[in-house]
């Protein structure tokens, strides 16, 4: 059997470029006859090592191909096959790269006795004592009112370790003025903005520049961050600025007339009869 050879950079052994058969033979004895396809290619590994790829017929592994590699000893004639394995080719159908879990969790993944600790090297947050400037401790936590004098005013409750770091704070604002932000339809038909909306809780810290939560029970975001340039039809003032804003119908006095100058004639020249005689 002549096999079929491809060029390569290297010349294979003819030897075991010849060993088409006995190739096809260690497939053969793994998955039986009716699971190898034709002869395909022939390609040097090396000084004496050659690789003979066949089609796969089973149809479960469509365009997969079995691979055996056989080798020859130095001044050896006989061949002999050093391994066999299926691997994918061009037109293989191939299952999706392995994506880590951490990397496949998107929002909204975590359900009931779900539990998602943060790893030690997660950006989003900071050791407390790394804080400085804008990112102030007392700019995250609210004063405590019943904490111990001795501690620093805003100190964070026990266990806590990290705070919010400006990465995560970048990330949290981008993903909440998406949301519930400016360019949203609500706020695109609201007659106002939520900065000046009475049921705007401002948040805390550099946050509260711009985001707050709605306490409004009737309003579609109740309990959510919405940015301060977010609105609704529920703004506590919409009401008087529609009244405010509310066009007056003329009013026409269809009974009453007024008398007026005409060219040549004058009013306060022109004798009125009354239009009806009381009885004589």
């Amino acid at each position: 059997m002549s096999p079929a050879r491809t060029a390569h950079t290297r010349e294979p052994d003819q030897a075991c470029a010849e060993a088409a058969d006995l190739a096809r033979a260690a497939v053969v004895e793994v998955v039986g006859a009716g699971g190898v396809g034709e002869h395909l290619d022939v390609r040097a590994e090396g000084e004496r090592v050659v690789t003979h790829v066949f089609g796969c017929a089973d149809p479960a592994y469509a365009g997969w191909r079995w691979a055996v590699t056989v080798v020859r000893a130095p001044r050896a004639k006989a061949v002999t096959v050093s391994e066999t394995v299926l691997l994918p080719g061009p037109e293989a159908l191939l299952a999706p790269a392995w994506v880590p879990w951490q990397d496949r969790l998107r929002p909204g993944d975590l359900g009931v006795g779900d539990l998602l600790p943060a790893p030690p090297d997660d950006e989003r947050l900071v050791p407390l004592v790394l804080l400085e400037g804008d990112d102030a401790v007392t700019d995250w936590y609210s004063v405590d009112e019943e904490a111990d004098p001795a501690e620093p005013a805003g100190w964070p409750a026990p266990g806590r370790s990290r705070v919010l770091s400006a990465f995560g704070r970048d990330g949290a604002s981008s993903r909440w003025y998406v949301v519930n932000g400016p360019r949203t339809p609500l706020a695109h038909a609201a007659p106002a903005q939520c900065i000046s909306c009475g049921f705007f809780v401002p948040l805390s810290g550099g946050l509260g520049r711009l985001f707050g939560a709605c306490a409004n029970a009737y309003a579609p975001d109740d309990g959510r961050v919405v940015s301060s340039d977010h609105g609704c039809g529920a703004h506590s003032e919409s009401v008087a600025w529609q009244a405010a804003g509310r066009s007056v119908a003329p009013v026409i006095d269809e009974l009453g007339y007024d008398l007026v100058d005409l060219p040549g004639v004058s009013v306060e020249e022109t004798v009125f009869e009354p239009l009806s005689r009381g009885a004589d």
